[in-house]
């Protein structure tokens, strides 16, 4: 089941050289791990609520291997390139499968909040 690295990021109006860097640097830590980006650096269009932020995400064919490039050696020694010039949230998440029913869900937590 594909799973996502999802990244929150607040960047600020001039980035540092060293993001450019990390920008360069981190295709190479996706790849042993199948990792893809499928959302990187697009326009937002807010339909509700308010989102200032800019929104990464990259897609893994499972959560096992989102978490193995996370904590990749090749990775974390990156990751301060980011993080200490771009503020943000990164988070790992599962997806659903092809069969997911979200009546089905709806159904089980309604059952669940009957009690």
């Amino acid at each position: 089941m594909t799973a996502y690295a999802i990244g929150n990021l607040r960047p600020p109006a001039r980035p540092h050289e060293e993001v450019f860097t990390y920008m360069e640097r981190i295709q190479s830590t996706l790849a042993p791990f199948d990792g893809r980006f499928l959302v990187h650096n697009a326009p937002l269009e807010v339909r509700e609520g308010e989102w200032p932020e800019a929104v990464v995400i990259i897609g893994f064919p499972t959560i096992e291997k989102a978490r193995a490039w996370y904590d990749s050696p090749a990775y974390q020694a990156l990751i301060p390139l980011r993080a200490d010039h771009i503020p943000g949230d990164v988070v790992l998440v599962d997806g659903v499968g092809p069969d997911y029913d979200p009546g089905r869900t709806a159904a089980a937590l309604r059952s669940s909040a009957a009690g």
